[in-house]
């Protein structure tokens, strides 16, 4: 039996075996982020033949702005959600995989505000420079996690993720990029590897953070227990 370790190969190792021990409920959760992420809003086009050009751009117009609301207030909470049901089971913990919409009742605002704050920093990094926007999305990779499992609002979630990804930067890019070719070749072979290579990722993103969180909480204590001896 592997147990979380703060490394890349000890992280896709961990999520590897938890993936196929919490599999129909890891891919149920996948299916329903992997749907709220890509939603139909019906077949109709802004210019569907006979329908005049006003009207279509109108429409085109009222579309994409369904759509921005919809990912600015609604996809954020689900994402955070799928990312907390992955956490639970790599910690072996009793989860509902209905608990993905618990960010509606309960953290809403703090969830859209951190998924805003995220978003803006990263993309200033990225239109200023492409490097500081890598940076930025790997030191901040934990936000999802510790807003929901710890329950932080959005500015202290993204300086504690700052603080516990520090020395794990590279790290968290190289999975990145090893999950990036993996997902081209599983994509190119056949689509279901492809998915499947996602479902993996997933799982070893989150036994990532609970490898550090272990340690993080293993600091704290020792740090507590020192002060109390003092």
């Amino acid at each position: 039996m592997r147990t979380p370790s703060a490394t890349a190969f000890g992280s896709f190792g961990y999520g590897w075996q938890q993936l196929w021990k919490y599999f129909l409920h890891l891919f149920l959760i996948f299916i329903v982020v992997a749907i709220a992420g890509s939603p139909w809003w019906g077949t109709w086009g802004p210019f569907e033949h006979g329908t005049p050009f006003q009207t279509a751009s109108a429409g085109f117009v009222l579309l994409n702005l369904i759509s921005a609301v919809y990912f600015l207030l609604v996809f954020p909470v689900i994402k955070y959600g799928g990312d907390w049901m992955y956490l639970r089971f790599m910690r072996d913990e009793q989860a509902n995989v209905a608990d993905i919409f618990a960010g509606f009742k309960k953290g809403y605002l703090n969830i859209v505000l951190a998924s805003l704050l995220v978003f803006a920093i990263c993309g200033i990094g990225f239109i200023l420079f492409i490097v500081p926007g890598i940076i930025f999305a790997c030191r901040l990779a934990f936000v999802p996690y510790l807003v929901m499992d710890k329950g932080l609002e959005p500015v202290a979630a993204i300086e504690k993720s700052w603080f516990m990804t520090r020395g794990h930067g590279w790290r968290i890019f190289g999975m990145y990029v090893a999950i990036f070719f993996m997902c081209i070749v599983g994509f190119v072979m056949l689509i279901v590897p492809g998915l499947f290579v996602l479902l993996w990722a997933g799982a070893a993103l989150a036994s990532l953070y609970h490898a550090v969180d272990l340690e993080d909480q293993a600091r704290l204590n020792q740090n507590g227990g020192a002060v109390a001896a003092a």
